[in-house]
């Protein structure tokens, strides 16, 4: 079965096809990071504009990069929630719309349980290999996973709107076991890099000016929470601020976005590489105590700081089985997750009327139609 999936809940306009959950034929991601990078973050109106300019380009160009026409495609999936209202606007129409000029069933899917499925990606398709025009999925600095993940898995999803732990016993059959009571772990990469004077999106960037300094040279704290497999993020970002505050001599009404003019280069790197060691044990500290009580048969990291390399070293280090990962470029948004993901929905859930469709900006994985089943 090979679908085509668009996704566009964010900044990234993409579009791609997937057979049978696992192989990959493209995978089209048009970015709007520098575009964004002037305000600090990304702008909700901006964001959708630029969906509307890119939309079809880039879902033509999927079907190019796969050498395939409409006739070889048997379904389409579409990100519907959570994100912008207006991105996934753009998105859920062009889906729609062409669901009934191609007369091809439509799929309904979640973003962020999209994002475990970049694990689910174990072959790219037959002469695809060489695939190139702007499809930057098919050629990896990193292989894909050699085999696709074991139940029950032990899902870590964490990203710039989500950080979540997830135990999957099946396809669908999942539990949420706790997540972020404030900011993402994403979030606070890009709040702290902005402290530090660091540009947008915050997660490259930190890692980037880590790997020159010391994380041993400022301790910050660690959230203690109440229940046993949440986050917290907030308190971090606070103790870095105070922390960069005492630092260049000032108090605590000195506002942050001028600190970053009165750090060294040498302060800047060691906040960065201190920040990230301790937002990473935060995680890995969560997802080892749960993999102790659950004992899982896989682990996966999914979302935009999947692309951590520090997160992925430490968690190999901390964790008793090998774990693949999914090369980065499919960490973070892309719509070859969305149609791995639609395959296995499609075995156990109707398509939807493309008339009848609306998008819903905040939905819980716990909400979706799988819940319903």
């Amino acid at each position: 079965m090979k679908i085509l999936g668009i996704e566009s809940s964010c900044d990234e306009t993409a579009a791609s096809i997937v057979e049978d959950g696992r192989i990959l034929h493209s995978n089209v991601v048009v970015s709007q990071i520098d575009i964004h990078a002037i305000y600090g973050g990304v702008v909700p109106e901006v964001a959708a504009r630029s969906h509307i300019e890119v939309i079809n380009p880039v879902i033509n160009q999927a079907l190019t990069d796969a050498k395939m026409t409409w006739d070889d495609i048997d379904a389409i999936a579409v990100t519907y929630a959570p994100g912008l209202i207006g991105s996934l606007l753009v998105g859920t129409l062009a889906a729609r719309t062409l669901a009934v000029l191609k007369n091809k069933p439509l799929f309904l899917i979640h973003h962020v349980e999209a994002h475990v499925y970049a694990n689910f990606l174990t072959e790219i398709g037959v002469g695809d290999s060489e695939i190139g025009n702007g499809s930057k999925g098919l050629q990896f600095s990193t292989p894909l996973p050699s085999s696709q993940p074991l139940f029950p898995m032990l899902a870590l999803i964490v990203s710039g709107g989500h950080s979540q732990l997830v135990l999957f016993r099946d396809h669908g059959d999942y539990e949420l076991l706790g997540q972020t009571q404030d900011d993402a772990i994403g979030e606070a990469f890009d709040k702290v890099a902005k402290i530090l004077g660091l540009p947008y999106p915050g997660g490259p960037s930190i890692a980037k000016a880590a790997l020159e300094g010391n994380p041993k040279v400022y301790q910050l704290p660690k959230a203690k929470m109440s229940g046993k497999y949440d986050f917290s993020f907030s308190g971090l970002k606070t103790a870095v601020l105070r922390a960069v505050q005492r630092e260049v001599g000032v108090d605590f009404t000195f506002p942050s976005f001028q600190l970053a003019e009165r750090l060294g280069e040498r302060e800047r790197q060691d906040f960065a590489a201190s920040f990230q060691r301790t937002a990473i044990e935060t995680l890995v500290d969560v997802t080892e105590r749960a993999y102790n009580d659950f004992q899982p048969k896989s682990v996966v990291i999914a979302g935009g700081v999947a692309a951590n390399q520090e997160l992925r070293r430490i968690l190999q280090k901390r964790l008793p089985l090998e774990i693949e990962y999914a090369p980065m470029s499919l960490c973070t948004d892309n719509a070859a997750m969305i149609a791995s993901l639609a395959y296995y929905y499609a075995q156990k859930n109707q398509s939807v009327d493309p008339l009848r469709v609306e998008v819903v900006p905040s939905l819980s994985m716990t909400k979706t139609a799988w819940s319903n089943l």
